[in-house]
């Protein structure tokens, strides 16, 4: 099913997702989007899913795309979300409709934290001090210090068992290049998890690759997969 990293397919790529994973999915407004893994994800049906990401839908004429991972909420393998925009209100399909009857948790963090929290996760350090929830909701009951630039908020590190990334390219040991927008979120999300899994529109050998073009190096990325 495998040679080395690269897998044969999506499906074969996830088929040890467990019930009860937390997954990273990688995407901004559309684009940097694994929409294979996605796919497959569902074929795998794995329940109990945490899912973690930011893409949000995308503004397509009147209308407005879905989240990438509607598809996965659709198919009731998701109890739970964390996201800065988990969908716009009023158009928010089974996501919407799962979190009002009640189905479904959405946790909301501002994409700053986010972002922060799963920076520190993949760089293994305890936590990070942000002023961002200061005097706000999401400040809560978390820890609280003085700096010399002023208060700062506590936030822990964030990780997840799987990443599942899209990349422009990537060779057989998982050196991975990204394509404009589609850089966004994944190369921290590659960094926080346990597994990576990259989607790829192109797979190459090693040494292939402009070293000075690589963003995520092969140590962050477990599996590869050729885009569907």
């Amino acid at each position: 099913m495998a040679q080395g990293k690269v897998y044969s397919s999506a499906k074969a790529a996830l088929a040890d997702v467990q019930d009860g994973s937390t997954i990273l999915v990688s995407g901004f407004a559309g684009y940097g989007v694994a929409w294979s893994l996605l796919d497959a994800l569902v074929e795998v049906g794995s329940k109990d899913l945490t899912v973690i990401y930011r893409d949000g839908p995308l503004p397509e004429g009147t209308g407005a795309r879905l989240p990438a991972i509607n598809n996965l909420v659709t198919n009731g393998l998701v109890t739970k979300l964390i996201s800065p925009l988990p969908f716009l209100p009023g158009n928010g399909g089974a996501i919407e409709e799962r979190w009002l009857s009640g189905d479904l948790q959405i946790e909301i963090l501002p994409q700053g934290i986010l972002v922060e929290r799963l920076r520190a996760g993949g760089a293994g350090i305890g936590g990070v001090f942000l002023p961002t929830a200061l005097g706000t909701r999401f400040e809560g009951d978390k820890e609280r210090r003085a700096f010399a630039q002023g208060e700062a908020v506590l936030e822990l590190p964030l990780k997840a068992d799987y990443a599942l990334i899209r990349v422009a390219a990537a060779d057989t040991l998982g050196n991975s290049i990204y394509d404009g927008s589609g850089r966004n979120w994944a190369p921290i999300m590659a960094m926080a998890a346990r597994v990576t899994i990259a989607e790829t529109g192109r797979i190459v050998e090693p040494g292939e690759l402009d070293p000075e073009a690589i963003i995520s190096p092969g140590i962050f990325v477990n599996r590869i997969v050729a885009a569907e």
